[in-house]
């Protein structure tokens, strides 16, 4: 299937098209950036428009064949610059939503653009700005035709942002997927795991906990299983074919979902219980302030971070669920720990399944 590109790597080429005009006086097409994990994919606009202290580019995402919302819109940067000394600001422009709750990791009344698509477009903006020896100091204004109406279509209302679109992505490419074959490909890896006769395997939720794991366990590769969303996928077929150690590794967020009981982790098909997080802190000795304001939270980052600032281990708590419900899948015969992570890929919470 083919892959493509996210709001955050089409935003970041229209940036530094964008950036590149104002400061030349023309836009170069295509333009090539450097994604995260070193690709370097080059994007054709699709729009352009230079004025006095402006200039604005737009690309057409294309998010290869995988079923996203945003497919075909028009991602554009509009640039200005800005006082000296002033650094880069970002600002939502049409289409882009701002944040209005808390418990996303950017503060309430900043545009919901996302930490790695902010890192990607300074780092376009110092590129382009040490190559023609400017200051680099500039306004980002990102929009998306279409994107308030696009954003109904997504948990973006729900979570508290409003007026559009988030600007996403860690890696800057989409990778298109079957939920069937991305089971058979957890299948397969406890197969060849199995037939190696691997004492332990980890299964991540995403590449940031892969990462913070291996950096555990040092384990070979063949012991690295993509869960994503797909627990049920994992433990049953684990439960028919058992290894004698599984981790599991993820955030706050997906394993208050397994704690709960849900086998699927994707936010279309489960949600956090927040009585569940609300009862855990009530079990943790919380004051009722904290857990009533837990059973109103947006996120769970949000009664995480709350939980903390208090003193509490609720991470702890809900590796400890979340492990029950593993082993209650799993019926005894493979040893689980959990392990949860923040954004950062440091250890919060855990659960341990066996002696150290």
């Amino acid at each position: 299937m083919r892959r493509g590109w996210t709001t955050g790597a089409c935003a970041t080429a229209a940036t530094k098209a964008a950036y590149t005009a104002l400061l030349t006086g023309s836009f170069p097409d295509p333009v090539t950036i450097t994604l995260p994990k070193g690709e370097q994919p080059a994007f054709a606009l699709a729009r352009e428009a230079l004025g006095e202290g402006r200039a604005s580019a737009a690309i057409v995402k294309d998010a290869g064949d995988d079923p996203d919302v945003t497919h075909l819109a028009l991602v554009g940067a509009t640039l200005r610059l800005a006082e000296a000394g002033s650094g880069i600001v970002f600002k939502a422009g049409p289409g882009v939503g701002t944040v209005t709750k808390p418990g996303l990791p950017l503060d309430v009344g900043e545009p919901a653009i996302n930490p790695v698509p902010r890192q990607m477009m300074q780092a376009v903006i110092a590129e382009v700005a040490e190559a023609h020896g400017a200051p680099g100091d500039v306004e980002i204004e990102i929009s998306v035709d279409g994107g308030e109406d696009l954003a109904a279509k997504t948990w973006n209302p729900r979570l508290g942002i409003l007026g559009g679109l988030s600007i996403l992505g860690t890696t800057g490419v989409v990778v298109p997927f079957s939920c069937s074959a991305w089971i058979h490909s957890i299948h397969r890896g406890i197969d060849v795991a199995r037939a190696n006769k691997l004492p332990q395997v980890a299964a991540c939720t995403g590449s940031t906990s892969e990462a913070a794991v291996q950096r555990l366990y040092d384990l070979p590769e063949i012991a690295l299983l993509d869960m994503g969303d797909f627990a049920g996928g994992l433990l049953k077929y684990l439960r028919k074919h058992p290894l004698p150690r599984l981790t599991l590794g993820g955030g706050f967020g997906k394993f208050c979902k397994l704690a709960a009981g849900h086998l699927d982790l994707h936010s279309g098909r489960s949600q956090v219980d927040f009585d569940l997080l609300a009862e855990t802190l009530k079990s943790l000795g919380a004051a009722k302030d904290l857990i009533d304001e837990s059973r109103r939270a947006n996120t769970a980052k949000q009664v995480l971070d709350m939980a903390s600032a208090a003193g509490l281990p609720l991470a702890d708590s809900i590796a400890e669920g979340a492990r029950d419900r593993a082993l209650a899948v799993l019926e005894g015969e493979t040893e689980v720990e959990v392990l949860i992570f923040d954004r950062q890929g440091g250890l919060v919470g855990r659960a341990s399944g066996w002696a150290a």
